[in-house]
């Protein structure tokens, strides 16, 4: 049985050990120590040998027994190839069954010898102080059993915590960033060195530099589910130089802030390794300057990617099979970005049907130059378009080749309702007029209450707000700021 002796009585074991008479415990008014086995133990009246509570210390020794226990102890290690080396500054257990224990609890977990040649240090830490209060704490915040050995393995330092002075308050730290009480297993095993940065450092820094420029307080919790490693990230020299560069390409600190709440990941991108060669990259392929800003806005991870060569493949894909040039794959590029992450077999797909269809290589190019969308399209939904506009709406192959973007609208929700009010109207109009249009402003057109000419229809910005041509007084976005007109016309897929 273990127990826990007061502290002047413990000092007194050694002595005890001798022979020392219970008269002298009386003389300092110390209770005999067969009381401390509760009212229901069935010992003797007599002192029992020492047993200490704990495998941390052991048995009291001199110097001359410390030694001979630490050489055997250390022949034991290097006999199942565990080199003792990184120990001789470590205070280690008095016997060697002790540490034979130690090390097969470890083993039982699924950590090898390699793996505790790697941190030898581990083998300091009792197994009922240390390992297991920890271990159950570790259970409980949502560290799956099957999967603790993998997260010593990683981080093996926490065997040395404190529960409650050092582990507690970082789980208290997550719950307060709003990180789900079921996602904090999650969010330490991606990154378990988190249990061991302090509260006041890196990790609240960079969280409130995250806060100022535009971050909603509410989203820093998703953000660190996603990517917990931007709580080891310093403000200074990673995370603030990404952001004044983006700033610097003319996008707005508000959509910055955006961007990274929804991919948090980007802050991980090096700055100069990666960040600033791909926008190089972009401008050397034809990308023009003013539109890095909206390339970045609609496709972040652009950023990240081995963009040359990627651009490099699909260049010469456009330019071999597409018949598009430099400069209108650059072009295609600005408006649909992730055209560089799609495969040659999702794009050919949609450019077949149309060739299958009588539509020229030229007339296809044209199209996904206009809109490039076209190459992400199921060819599902390109038939049952395609269909409809052969079949009901009737009109020339000239008016798809014209306006590529009729294939991007809801047949069943957009096309269909709408053509069937013009044709019960009897109106006769371009496919731009009636589809290119908010609901609001279709019903001011079929009402003729605007009339606009039908000229140069509304721009096509993929995933955005349309812009109706030189008509600054209709405009939806009177009471919207510059940022928010402007992230509201870019796309993230």
């Amino acid at each position: 049985m273990n127990f826990v002796l007061p502290g002047r009585t413990r000092k007194l074991v050694c002595f005890l050990n001798k022979g020392v008479s219970f008269s002298l415990l009386k003389h300092l008014q110390i209770p005999e120590p067969q009381s401390y086995y509760g009212p229901y133990s069935t010992s003797s009246s007599k002192f029992p040998e020492y047993e200490m509570p704990s495998v941390t210390w052991g048995v009291i020794q001199g110097r001359k027994e410390k030694l001979v226990s630490r050489v055997i102890i250390c022949d034991y290690l290097k006999s199942i190839s565990i080199i003792p080396n990184e120990l001789e500054d470590l205070e280690l257990p008095s016997t060697v069954e002790v540490m034979r224990e130690r090390v097969e609890f470890l083993q039982k977990m699924g950590l090898t010898v390699d793996d505790i040649n790697e941190y030898p240090l581990m083998l300091g830490c009792s197994v009922r102080k240390n390992v297991i209060p920890v271990l159950g704490y570790l259970e409980k915040v949502g560290i799956p059993r099957s999967r603790m050995g993998e997260f010593v393995k990683n981080y093996p330092q926490c065997l040395h915590a404190s529960v409650v002075v050092e582990l507690a308050p970082v789980v208290r730290f997550l719950r307060g960033l709003d990180v789900d009480k079921q996602d904090i297993g999650y969010v330490l095993m991606k990154y378990p060195e988190l249990l061991g940065f302090k509260l006041e450092g890196t990790m609240s820094t960079s969280v409130a530099y995250l806060v100022s420029i535009g971050v909603n307080p509410r989203d820093t919790g998703p953000m660190v589910t996603q990517y917990p490693y931007l709580l080891g990230m310093r403000v200074g020299t990673m995370i603030k130089p990404l952001v004044d560069y983006l700033v610097s390409l003319r996008l707005p600190e508000k959509i910055v802030a955006r961007m990274l709440e929804k991919r948090a990941y980007i802050l991980g991108y090096n700055l100069e390794e990666t960040v600033k060669p791909n926008v190089e990259c972009l401008l050397s392929f034809g990308i023009m300057k003013e539109t890095l800003a909206s390339v970045i806005a609609q496709y972040p991870q652009i950023m990240g990617l081995p963009l040359k060569a990627k651009l490099s493949s699909q260049q010469y894909m456009f330019s071999l099979k597409l018949k598009i040039d430099p400069d209108g794959f650059a072009r295609a590029i600005e408006k649909m970005p992730q055209i560089v992450s799609l495969s040659q077999n999702v794009i050919m797909k949609p450019v077949n049907f149309f060739l299958e269809r009588g539509v020229g290589q030229d007339e296809v190019a044209r199209m996904i130059v206009k809109c490039p969308q076209l190459v992400a399209l199921q060819v599902g939904l390109l038939k049952n378009s395609y269909y409809y506009f052969k079949s009901e709406i009737s009109r020339p192959m000239e008016e798809l080749v014209e306006f590529p973007e009729y294939f991007t609208y809801s047949l069943e929700t957009r096309i269909k309702p709408r053509f069937q009010r013009i044709k019960s109207k009897g109106i006769r109009c371009s496919l731009d007029w009636f589809l290119n249009c908010s609901d609001e402003r279709f019903e001011e057109r079929l009402h003729g209450k605007l009339i606009e000419s039908e000229s140069r229809g509304p721009s096509f910005c993929m995933g955005g707000k349309m812009e109706p041509p030189g008509c600054d007084a209709l405009s939806e976005d009177g009471d919207e700021s510059d940022d928010e007109i402007f992230y509201r016309r870019t796309v993230t897929l």
